[in-house]
Formats: C-alpha cells, sequence, structure tokens
C-alpha cells in the first residue's frame, strides 16, 4: 500500500509538465484566448474525460477573482470530476496580456492546472510549489529567455532540485 501524503510531498512541477503541454510564443491576444489555447494544449491528455467540463471548471474559478497573481503570472486552475489525475501545460505568451492581474501588470507567464475533486491536498500543494517558484524573479527571467520547450522543462528541473527534496 502506497501513502499518498508521502507522494504529495515528492511530487514536483517537473512531473507533471513534459514538452507536449510546454508552448513558447503563445498567441493568444486576451485572457479568454489564452485559457482556451491553454486548454486546447491539454485536449490531446488521455487524462481528460470531458475537456467542455474542464473549460467550464477554469473559467467558473476564474470568475471568482483573477488568476493572475502578479510579477507577470497567471495561474488558471480549477478542479472538476472530468480529469482522471492532475493535467497541467505551462506557456509563454508572445506578447503582453492584460490578465486583470491582481498587480495590474500584463502577463507573459502562464501554468495551467486542473485537478480531480477528490484531489483537494495534492492539488493545493502543486499550486503552492508554482506560487513558490514564480516569486522568485530570477527564474520567471529564465522562463522568459526560453526559446524551447525543453528549455523550459529543463528551468524547472534545475531550480526544483535546488529548493525541493528529492
Amino acid at each position: 500500500m502506497f501513502d499518498s501524503l508521502e507522494i504529495i510531498k515528492k511530487m514536483k512541477i517537473s512531473d507533471i509538465l513534459d514538452e507536449s503541454v510546454v508552448r513558447v510564443k503563445l498567441k493568444g491576444k486576451s485572457k479568454d484566448e489564452i485559457i482556451n489555447e491553454m486548454i486546447a494544449i491539454v485536449n490531446h491528455s488521455n487524462r481528460i474525460t470531458d475537456i467542455e467540463k474542464v473549460r467550464e471548471a477554469i473559467f467558473e474559478r476564474e470568475k471568482i477573482m483573477s488568476t493572475g497573481v502578479g510579477n507577470g503570472f497567471a495561474i488558471p486552475h480549477g478542479k472538476c470530476d472530468a480529469v482522471l489525475d492532475i493535467v497541467a501545460a505551462f506557456a509563454i505568451t508572445e506578447e503582453a496580456i492584460d490578465y486583470e492581474s491582481l498587480d495590474e501588470q500584463p502577463v507573459h507567464l502562464i501554468f495551467l492546472l486542473i485537478g480531480k475533486d477528490s484531489m483537494v491536498g495534492p492539488h493545493i500543494k502543486l499550486l503552492s510549489r508554482i506560487s513558490r517558484l514564480m516569486n522568485k524573479e530570477d527564474f520567471r527571467k529564465k522562463l522568459l529567455e526560453a526559446n524551447t520547450p525543453k528549455e523550459v522543462i529543463d528551468i524547472f528541473k534545475s531550480e526544483e532540485a535546488q529548493y525541493f527534496d528529492n
């Protein structure tokens, strides 16, 4: 029997991202376009049973309060029963996007996270880890300079190796 708390403790962002769900130079020009592009990125996942329920969960969460958390970063997220496990995507926008951020600054870095309704713990843990990394100015700068999905993944892995237990 496995200990789910132990799995959560060891979970890394780089464990849920791969090059297929990372984009550089995302083209959207508005908050809604960007969120829809992010949802399209994960649409191929075999962990999603109903993409429209995923879309609805993310936009419903966005109505509560903008997920543009500041420092040029947004983390659209939601929980629903239309995923079998945690699903994520990361993108760097081509242009600065007015995302109605809490600091009223435009966004360039977007991390989409969708969790299963019953997996609140891992969802919150990942949101916390993502926020912790994104609060580091050096880390954000490195991501903005990345030119390929592989570079983005390598930046996440390198940063996590410094800050999280293996």
